[in-house]
This record gives structure tokens, C-alpha cells and sequence, in this order.
């Protein structure tokens, strides 16, 4: 049973793909919040840097966006075997001040702006048209050599000269006419773009892709999926015209939930979010992994935990592997985590127990529509592997770094903190005549220091001879204290008051 529930709310967008009641995929979009991947702009070159061998390219976003060599040298001239492209340089292809016609193709993430490519491509129903391109290429989830070579075919005859096309999944087993149709619709698109392209001055946004919902009917709602279910009335009512042009036998699979009902909650999608969110994730059997993102790249750690198996040792670590596989598959698809990925599943004294795991790895990553390489396992026993980056972290998008340990999800200990009141008071006593200090913490850290540590507060005060005052303020970081003499004893009365 797969499903897509889409949830139309205040000035924001979700798109929720199920799998066997299994959140699978989850996409956002808010309405202040610009998408742009996918977008085409028209944008000027703003440096040249041979040494990275890329270019910034203002697009009229707060940062400049990167341009890569590999995506700057035109396609033709990549697909020429005979071209070696280590020798052509990033300043022989772009010039300072250049305007140019690119396509963002990875969205900003952290302190990075967007990746941008001059290889245009423009997604439709069943094709994909690659304006600048002579080239056909075929999904390769269409496994069927015959239907390929059908798609390829038809291709070849509804293509442009100089122009190139794929043809998505959703291609299999269509007409000739249905691809005709598709490909008349993205060549008026590539007109209207060619038009702007002449039009003002850079940089300017040049065509904007579809909003998330319509996006959504277009690239996922396809036979496979049982029903598509959306809580807003004007949506529901477009997406059931979107789909009478491009799908209309599946019209029947489009529902509208009354939107006086939480719809997220009603599919129990909001509580599978919260643990998509979790650095812990269980596994069935009693086993967990645990997943760790770091800018660099992403570890991932796999513990029997509370499973303990039913025959012996090498059996238990075997199927917690693999039960652990499938479940990174879905957690990064989920997470939509990309970049390098290291997994350091329990370790195996068979080498055939190891390809199992391999084995079972690459065919779960089959139903990702982000391209995933497996390089396999190292001598460490780790397995490396990389996944597309394209879209923001799913972490990035509905967490925020916490204030109190700015991304280091530690704070300091309480050991550490006494111990840094004790070299304020010997401070004190060696600089100063003071008989009493204040000390001021966060209200996390004065219910510890009041009460587990009251007794070694009282050892500090007499080594010291020293009164010491805790007292608490909201203001205060955890990590924080904040030392101040009071002077003589009998004025402790006074500033307690």
C-alpha cells in the first residue's frame, strides 16, 4: 500500500510518502521560504577561481551560487570520449562578468550557497529534455531491455536535432502519442525560456519550477501509488485537473480529507516525524542504530541492544545487520541524508554473511530516487557509501542548533563547573579580603549545586573560608558562572534580600 498525503497548511507545505503505512519520504515547503531547486536563472559571473576550478555566480540570492568546471564545460563536449576534461580549466570556459544561463541543482546548505550547471534539464510527465544535449538515456529502474529499446525508439523520433531527453519510469509501457504529447509541452516550456533568457539584465529568475504539491502529482503520484490524499479544496481541485491531462486514470485515487481534521495526525505521520528526528533509532528486534550527522559526513552505528537472539551469537549479529540495513536505507531516504556515509554494522566472521548485508544494502536503495553508490566494506570492517545531495537535511529544516551547546549536543558537566567555582574562590582568597561571593548559574545548574552538591559547596566554603551564595537567573548560559565578591559576611543578609 503506497500513499501520498499531502498536508496544505498555514504558510506551509508537506508532502508525506508512505510506504506499507511506513514513512518513507517527507518533503516541505514553505510558503516565505523560496524553493528554488530545479529553477533557472539568469546569472552574472562574480569570481573566477582556477584554483578550486569553479566560479560564483550571483543569482540573485543572498549568496552566490557555485559553479563547478564539470558543470560549466557543455555537455557536448563532456559526452566527446575523446575529450579530456582534466585539461580544460575553469577561466578558459567562464569570464568575470559573464551572464549566464543556469539551473540550481543542489539547494544552499549551511554556509554554502546553491550548486548551479549550464546543462539545462527540464522534468516533464515521462520525459525529461535536455535542451543542449545530443544525447537519450533511459530510467534505469526500467529493467526490461526490450522496453528500452522501444523507449530509445520513440526517442529518437520525437527528439529534436541537438537536443537530448530521458526517459523516466513513468515511460514505461506508454504510447507513442503520450510522449508526443509531453515532449510538445516541454518544448514550448524551452521556447518560453529561450525568450527570457534575451530578456533583462542578470541576475534574474528566468523560469520557476512547479510548487511542491504539483510537483509532487508530477514526479510521484504514478500507478504504483494506491491514493493521493490532500486536506485543501483549491488543491484538490487542480491536482484532479493536473492529473486528467497526464494521468487521468488515475483520478479515481485522489481524495480530499476535511481539512477541520488534523491530517498528519490522523495517518499518525506527526509522531513517525518526531522519530525521524531521534539520533536512536529501534529496530524491531530489539536492536537500534544510531545515526550521527556531521557537515564532513554521516556515521552510522549498529547495536544489538536488548536483542539477544534464539540460536547463537553469529546468528543474532547476522540478522540485526540486516534488518539494520533496511532500516538506514529508509532512514536516509527519510532524512534525505547525503554526501559520505560510513556504517559500522555489528562485525562478521563470514565473508558470505558480509555480501549478505552488502547484498541486502544496494537492493533496499533501489527504491530511491537519489543516486546511492555502495563502495562496499573496508578492512575496518566499515562499509563506505555516498548518497546525492540535492535537498536540505530533513534536520536542517525543522531543527534549529540548540543555544545552550551550539551544535555539540554536550554541555558542560557539573564536576567541571565546580571546579571552576573552586579556582574562583582561590582567586579570591589569594587577591582579595572578600568573606562572601556570589555565585550565578542557570537554574538547571543551581537545583544540582543546592542539592546533590550542597555538601562539597560546604567543604569549598571552609577550605576557603569563604560564604558562598548560589543564586539562579533564565539569562545565564548552562555553561556559564558568574563570580561576584560581596564583600563582608554581614552584608550576605542584605543581598540575599
Amino acid at each position: 500500500m503506497n500513499e501520498i498525503i499531502i498536508d496544505v497548511g498555514f504558510k506551509q507545505d508537506r508532502v508525506a510518502l508512505l510506504e506499507d503505512n511506513d514513512l518513507v519520504e517527507l518533503h516541505i515547503e514553505k510558503e516565505d521560504g523560496r524553493k528554488i531547486l530545479g529553477n533557472v536563472f539568469k546569472g552574472r559571473v562574480i569570481n573566477v577561481l582556477p584554483g578550486m576550478e569553479a566560479a560564483f555566480v550571483d543569482i540573485g540570492l543572498e549568496k552566490n551560487a557555485f559553479l563547478y568546471v564539470k558543470d560549466a564545460i557543455p555537455k557536448s563536449i563532456l559526452l566527446n570520449k575523446e575529450t579530456d576534461i582534466k585539461e580544460i580549466s575553469i577561466k578558459d570556459v567562464v569570464k568575470v562578468g559573464q551572464e549566464l544561463l543556469v539551473q540550481v541543482i543542489k539547494e544552499p546548505f549551511g554556509t554554502k550557497g546553491a550548486r548551479i550547471s549550464t546543462h539545462i534539464t527540464l522534468p516533464g510527465r515521462h520525459l525529461v529534455l535536455m535542451p543542449y544535449t545530443n544525447y537519450i538515456g533511459v530510467s534505469r529502474r526500467i529493467s526490461d531491455e526490450g522496453e528500452r529499446d522501444r523507449l530509445r525508439i520513440i526517442a529518437e523520433d520525437i527528439m529534436p536535432d541537438n537536443m537530448g531527453v530521458i526517459l523516466r519510469t513513468v515511460a514505461e509501457g506508454k504510447s507513442s502519442d503520450d510522449l508526443k504529447d509531453d515532449m510538445k509541452f516541454l518544448l514550448k516550456l524551452y521556447s518560453k525560456i529561450d525568450r527570457e533568457r534575451n530578456l533583462g539584465f542578470a541576475p534574474r529568475t528566468v523560469y520557476e519550477d512547479l510548487d511542491l504539491v504539483h510537483r509532487t502529482v508530477r514526479d510521484f503520484f504514478t500507478s504504483d501509488i494506491n491514493r493521493l490524499v490532500i486536506n485543501d479544496r483549491k488543491k484538490h481541485k487542480s491536482i484532479l485537473e493536473l492529473v486528467d491531462l497526464i494521468s487521468p486514470h488515475l483520478k479515481s485515487r485522489v481524495e480530499y480529507f476535511d481539512d477541520s481534521h488534523d491530517i498528519f495526525g490522523y495517518f499518525g505521520i506527526e509522531a513517525k516525524i518526531n522519530n525521524a528526528l531521534d539520533r536512536k533509532v529501534w529496530l524491531k528486534s530489539g536492536g537500534y542504530i544510531v545515526i550521527d550527522e556531521t557537515e564532513a559526513l554521516t556515521s552510522i552505528d549498529v547495536n544489538t541492544g536488548k536483542y539477544v537472539g534464539k540460536n547463537n551469537l553469529e546468528d543474532t549479529v547476522v540478522k540485526t545487520n540486516v534488518e539494520a540495513a533496511r532500516e538506514i536505507a529508509k532512514q536516509l531516504r527519510l532524512r534525505n541524508i547525503g554526501g559520505i556515509i560510513i556504517i559500522d554494522f555489528i562485525d562478521m566472521d563470514s565473508k558470505k554473511d558480509e555480501n549478505l548485508v552488502l547484498d541486502v544494502l544496494e537492493n533496499e536503495f533501489k527504491k530511491d530516487r537519489t543516486k546511492v553508490t555502495v563502495l562496499g566494506m573496508t578492512k575496518l570492517g566499515l562499509v563506505e557509501m555516498t548518497r546525492k545531495k540535492d535537498r536540505s537535511r530533513l534536520t536542517s529544516k525543522l531543527l534549529k542548533k540548540c543555544p545552550y551547546c551550539e551544535g555539540k549536543g554536550k554541555v558542560y558537566s557539573k564536576d567541571y563547573i565546580l571546579d571552576n567555582i573552586r579556582k574562583e574562590l582561590k582567586r579570591m582568597q589569594m587577591h582579595t579580603n572578600t568573606e562572601a561571593i556570589s555565585v550565578e548559574v542557570n537554574p538547571l545548574v543551581e537545583n544540582v549545586l543546592k542539592n546533590e552538591e550542597n555538601a562539597l559547596i560546604h567543604e569549598l566554603e571552609q577550605k576557603y573560608s569563604i560564604k558562598i551564595i548560589i543564586k539562579s537567573h533564565e539569562n545565564i548560559h548552562i555553561n556559564d558562572i558568574k563570580v561576584k565578591s560581596i564583600g563582608k559576611a554581614y552584608n550576605i543578609m542584605n543581598y540575599e534580600n
